[in-house]
């Protein structure tokens, strides 16, 4: 299987040399090798069937940003959806929401920073999953309206929709590529925007996380 990673950010330039690239990141989650497509500087497949399978990154920008590569991803993503398998991660959950008609909002919740537990509803992808999953919460916009043909099946109050499964495509707000280092580290690199929220936000790493258990998710809905 060829897959493509569409980077739609790249993480702070004074983190990368610990932590590589969003792209990369995504890459040692998915345990195979990817060839990446810098979407945020508008380099896209020539043609959906390029790769059989695409996975979207995260990103400071939102989809709703006046930025003149984000039209041409949302485009290619309708183009894409029946003709490749799609998986996205935060930006990337909110971009296909967007392009297959939801809606993505600057929530008047504020950021949601650290290990967030999300209730989970099964899916054949899922094998048999635990009814709750802990994983890496970095965002501040959320999907607020979900596509019509979309379905939940990870959710807290915080984020209502925190995992969609579109049948031929899945995605996430939460951060299943971030490691428990990388986290830390970019808490503290925002922690003036973060606020008071930083403190309880690392401290949330002294339990375990369910990433693996995600990247395991991501594998089995990728290989059927």
């Amino acid at each position: 299987m060829r897959i493509g990673i569409l980077e739609c950010g790249r993480s702070p330039a004074a983190l990368q040399a610990a932590h590589g690239s969003y792209a990369g990141m995504v890459e040692t989650l998915l345990g195979k090798p990817t060839v990446t497509y810098a979407a945020l500087d508008g380099v896209l497949p020539a043609k959906p069937t390029e790769c059989d399978a695409y996975v979207l990154t995260g990103s400071p920008a939102g989809v709703y940003d006046p930025l003149p590569w984000i039209a041409p991803l949302l485009d290619f993503l309708r183009a894409a959806r029946g003709r490749a398998k799609l998986v996205g991660i935060c930006f990337g959950h909110q971009a296909m929401a967007q392009a297959f008609g939801g809606q993505v909002v600057k929530s008047p919740k504020g950021w949601g920073a650290g290990l967030h537990e999300y209730a989970v509803t099964p899916a054949d992808w899922m094998g048999a999953p635990p009814a709750t999953i802990r994983v890496d919460a970095m965002h501040q916009d959320q999907v607020v309206v979900r596509p019509p043909d979309a379905r939940v099946v990870c959710e807290s109050a915080f984020t209502p929709f925190a995992g969609l499964d579109y049948g031929d495509a899945i995605s996430f707000q939460f951060h299943p590529e971030f490691t428990t280092a990388f986290a830390r580290d970019l808490i503290n690199a925002r922690d003036t925007r973060l606020g008071d929220l930083a403190a309880p936000a690392l401290a949330s790493y002294a339990r375990p996380d369910d990433r693996a258990l995600v990247a395991g998710w991501i594998g089995r809905f990728l290989a059927t």
